[in-house]
């Protein structure tokens, strides 16, 4: 089913075209740094975002055949429009050395297992969490927001040589988060894609 597009959304994205040239990334890259740009009206994201069209690529595959989609947060999950995601931050409980989001995302491992796609907008601590488990992603969609944490946890996933949307900046949080995943789920297969 395809999706119609809003007036309002078609000159947006006229407007950041216009102020941001981003006709040299690749379009699965592309497409996840408009939509990105678009849900903060932050240009900046064109600079500061860190991507591989490789994994995109993987990602969206695994994404439209149908892998799991787990989220740090409520907020994350109402952001994604076409899909249901896995949360299982009202179960978890902090403890030392814990946090309820780090408890979440052990949780929501147990419940999908590895090949899931991880969007984190939210709560480092999910993020770092995420890293210490073996959890084999589709790809890890890193961008938790905050003074405490959130670029360095951001650099141990670009370290750790996962798939991975992250940034290099303090910056990003749900809406962020939720539209890179949007950004996947809207673009449509290629017909190589659909051969596999």
């Amino acid at each position: 089913m395809n999706r119609v597009v809003h007036p309002i959304e078609q000159e947006s994205f006229r407007r950041l075209r216009a102020r941001l040239d981003t006709s040299h990334f690749a379009p699965l890259s592309r497409a996840v740094v408009e939509r990105v740009i678009h849900s903060a009206a932050d240009l900046e994201y064109g600079h500061d975002l860190v991507l591989d069209e490789g994994e995109l690529t993987k990602a969206h595959t695994a994404l439209h055949a149908g892998a799991p989609v787990v989220v740090d947060v409520e907020m994350v999950a109402a952001g994604i429009t076409r899909r249901e995601t896995v949360c299982r931050l009202k179960d978890a409980r902090s403890g030392p050395g814990l946090t309820r989001s780090a408890h979440a995302i052990r949780l929501a491992y147990e419940e999908v297992g590895p090949g899931a796609l991880w969007v984190i907008g939210c709560a480092p601590t999910a993020l770092e969490e995420l890293l210490t488990l073996d959890a084999s992603p589709a790809l890890v969609i890193g961008l938790p927001v905050g003074f405490v944490g959130a670029a360095e946890s951001k650099a141990a996933l670009r370290e750790s040589g996962l798939p991975a949307v992250s940034n290099v900046s303090e910056k990003g949080g749900s809406a962020v988060a939720a539209a890179a995943l949007n950004a996947l789920l809207y673009t449509p297969l290629s017909p190589s894609e659909e051969k596999q």
